[in-house]
C-alpha cells in the first residue's frame, strides 16, 4: 500500500470555496489561504448563533500502544462514511504539532485513504496558529523579565515565576534553562524552564475562550508570577494583554478544510492530551454544531485522558452535550496489553487477547460513567481472525456497548459504513443523558481522588510535602472550585507506563501542580510527566526531506 502522504499527494482536492459551499458558506465567509485552506470569518460565527445544534460525536481510544489504535483515521474515516449515507457532517479535529511530527509520535491527519488534507500544510505550518500562540506565550514572558530588569514596581519574587517560554519543538535542553547571564543589561540572572507549545496555557485559553472578548479575558487572568507578598501576578498587572489579544486576532479563527473524500473538516487548536486538556477549540466545535446534523470530533491520547478532559473541561466550559462515544481499539493493541510483543502481533492469540481486553473494559466502564452511550470500533488490520473479533464483539456487547468494526484505514469512508450505520442507529435510538464525573464544588484533593480511584482504578493518591503546600496555597487564594487537568502519561492507566492492561493496587504520586487561572482549571502532574518532551534516538526528522519541490518521507 501507499503511504500517507503519497496518497494524500495524488488527492483529488476541490477548491476550499467549493467545499465550504457544501456546508453553507460563501466566499464571503472565508478568509482563504491559498487554493485549499481558509479561515471562516467572525461575521459567518455570529450569524450562525441562533441556529438548533446538529448531534456530536466524540472519538476516543483505549491507552496508546506500539501497535497503533488510529483514532483521528477513525475519525476521518466516518465523517466520510457519513457522507457517502447522505448525512450533512463535520469533522472537527486538533492542530498537530511540529514535535511528534518530526518525533516519533508522527502527525495528526489521519491515515491511508481517510485523511486530512492538504497533508503537509496541516502537519507543518498550516496557517500560522501555533507561531502565533508561541509568540504571544513569548511575549509574555520577555514583559516579565523586561518588568523586573525595569526596576520591578510589582516586587515579582525572582524565585516565585510560573510563567514559561515554549517552542513548538521536542527539545529536552530547554526545560530546564539559566537566562540573564553576561553584563546587567542583559537582565537579571535566574532559572527558567521551556514548555512545547501544545502545553502553553495560552494554547488552552485559545481552544475554551468563546470569542475576541473572552479571550481576552482569559488572557487577563494568567497568573505568570507571585510578588515577594505571596500575592498573584496576572498578565493584566504587566499591561500584556493587548498586544497579546493582537497576536492571537486571526489564530481564533477556526481553519476550514476538506479530507480526500472532500469531506468538510474544521482544524483548530490543539493542546496536548497527556499534559493539557487534549482537545479542538471551543469556537471550532460549537461552529460546525451550528452548521450540520452530526459533528464528529476526537479528544487526544486514551479515554482516561484525552476523553475525560473533554467530557469534565471542555464540555463543562462550552455547554456541550455529546450525543455519542466511538471508543477505537485494534486486536493488537488489545494482544500488546495482553504481553505479546511487538513482533508477534500478527497471530492469533486468544489468550493473550483475553488478557490485554481488560484495558478496553475499563475504558467501557468509565465512559458509561459519564451516562453517554458507547460504541466501540475495531480499527480492523488484515490479519486480524474472525475467532478474535468475535470474541471481542461478544465482550463488548456484554459489557452494554454497542460494536462495529472499521476499515476505513484501507477503503476510505466506503470502509466506515458500518461504524456510520451503528452510531446514526445509536443517535436516533439511544438519547445521551450526559453528566460530569464531578462537582465543582468539591475540593481539590476531593476531584483528584475521584479521577485517581474511579477513572484510573488507583487505590491511594500520595502527594508530596510541596504539593500539600500549593494544595492549601490555591485554596487560600479560591482556585479550589476549578476542574481538574491531570498530566499523566498517555500509555498506562496508573502513573507507571510500563504497566499496561488494567493496573490495580497501585499508587498515584502528584508530583506538582499549578493553577492556569486564566484556562480556569489546575494542572496535575502525577509520576515523572514532563511537559517538554525530547526527541528520540532516530527522531522522524531524518526522513524529511524535499525532491522535485514535493515533502518526502513525512509519513
Amino acid at each position: 500500500m501507499k503511504t500517507d502522504i503519497q496518497i494524500a499527494q495524488e488527492a483529488n482536492m476541490l477548491p476550499i470555496k467549493e467545499v465550504a459551499a457544501k456546508i453553507g458558506l460563501s466566499e464571503e465567509d472565508l478568509e482563504l489561504f491559498g487554493k485549499y485552506k481558509a479561515k471562516i470569518s467572525n461575521e459567518y460565527i455570529k450569524s450562525i448563533k441562533g441556529n438548533e445544534n446538529g448531534k456530536l460525536v466524540l472519538v476516543t481510544a483505549i491507552n496508546p500502544t506500539p501497535a497503533g489504535e488510529g483514532k483521528t483515521t477513525i475519525t476521518v474515516g466516518l465523517g466520510q462514511a457519513f457522507g457517502k449515507l447522505g448525512v450533512n457532517s463535520i469533522i472537527a479535529l486538533r492542530e498537530p504539532s511540529l514535535g511528534p511530527c518530526f518525533g516519533i509520535k508522527g502527525g495528526a491527519a489521519g491515515g491511508g485513504y481517510s485523511q486530512v488534507v492538504p497533508m503537509e500544510d496541516l502537519n507543518l505550518h498550516f496557517t500560522g496558529d501555533f507561531h502565533a500562540i508561541t509568540s504571544a506565550n513569548n511575549l509574555l514572558a520577555a514583559m516579565i523579565d523586561n518588568h523586573i530588569h525595569q526596576g520591578n514596581e510589582l516586587n515579582i519574587d525572582t524565585k516565585n515565576i510560573t510563567w514559561k517560554r515554549c517552542v513548538d519543538m521536542n527539545d529536552r535542553a530547554l526545560r530546564d534553562i539559566i537566562i540573564g547571564l553576561g553584563s546587567k543589561a542583559n537582565g537579571v540572572v535566574r532559572q527558567d524552564h521551556f514548555i512545547i507549545t501544545v502545553a502553553s496555557e495560552i494554547m488552552a485559553i485559545l481552544c475554551l475562550a468563546n470569542d475576541l472578548d473572552d479571550l481576552r479575558d482569559k488572557l487577563s487572568n494568567i497568573i505568570v508570577a507571585y510578588n515577594t507578598s505571596g500575592e498573584p501576578v496576572t498578565a493584566k498587572d504587566l499591561n500584556a494583554v493587548g498586544a497579546m489579544t493582537a497576536l492571537l486576532k486571526d489564530a481564533i479563527k477556526p481553519n476550514l478544510v476538506q479530507t480526500l473524500e472532500n469531506t468538510p473538516a474544521i482544524v483548530h487548536g490543539g493542546p496536548f492530551a497527556n499534559i493539557a486538556h487534549g482537545c479542538n477549540s471551543l469556537i471550532a466545535t460549537k461552529t460546525a454544531l451550528k452548521m450540520c446534523d452530526v459533528v464528529i470530533t476526537e479528544a487526544g491520547f486514551g479515554a482516561d485522558l484525552g476523553a475525560e478532559k473533554f467530557l469534565d473541561i471542555k464540555c463543562r466550559k462550552g455547554d456541550l452535550k455529546p450525543d455519542c462515544i466511538v471508543l477505537v481499539a485494534t486486536v493488537r493493541a488489545l494482544k500488546y496489553n495482553g504481553g505479546v510483543p511487538k513482533t508477534e502481533l500478527k497471530k492469533e492469540n486468544l489468550d493473550a487477547l483475553k488478557l490485554g481486553i481488560v484495558n478496553l473494559e475499563k475504558h467501557i466502564e468509565n465512559l458509561q460513567k459519564f451516562k453517554v452511550p458507547v460504541v466501540v470500533t475495531l480499527n480492523r488490520f488484515e490479519d486480524d481472525t474472525d475467532n478474535e473479533l468475535n470474541y471481542i464483539k461478544e465482550f463488548c456487547e456484554n459489557k452494554g456497548a454497542r460494536f462495529a468494526l472499521s476499515e476505513v484505514f484501507a477503503k476510505g469512508g466506503e470502509g466506515g459504513l458500518e461504524l456510520a450505520r451503528t452510531v446514526q442507529n445509536v443517535l436516533d435510538s439511544v438519547p445521551s443523558e450526559f453528566e460530569c464525573l464531578y462537582g465543582l464544588e468539591l475540593s481539590i484533593k476531593e476531584k483528584i481522588e475521584k479521577l485517581c480511584t474511579e477513572i484510573y482504578g488507583a487505590e491511594d493518591v500520595n502527594y508530596t510535602p510541596a504539593v500539600e503546600k500549593t494544595i492549601a496555597r490555591l485554596t487560600e487564594l479560591g482556585f479550589d472550585k476549578l476542574p481538574i487537568c491531570m498530566a499523566k502519561n498517555q500509555y498506562s492507566l496508573s502513573d507507571d507506563p510500563a504497566k499496561l492492561g488494567r493496573p490495580t493496587g497501585f499508587t498515584m504520586n502528584i508530583s506538582d501542580m499549578y493553577v492556569s487561572a486564566g484556562a480556569g482549571f489546575i494542572v496535575v502532574l502525577t509520576g515523572n510527566i514532563m511537559t517538554m518532551p525530547g526527541l528520540p534516538k532516530v527522531p522522524a526528522a531524518h526522513n524529511v526531506d524535499v525532491v522535485d519541490d514535493k515533502i518526502v518521507g513525512l509519513f
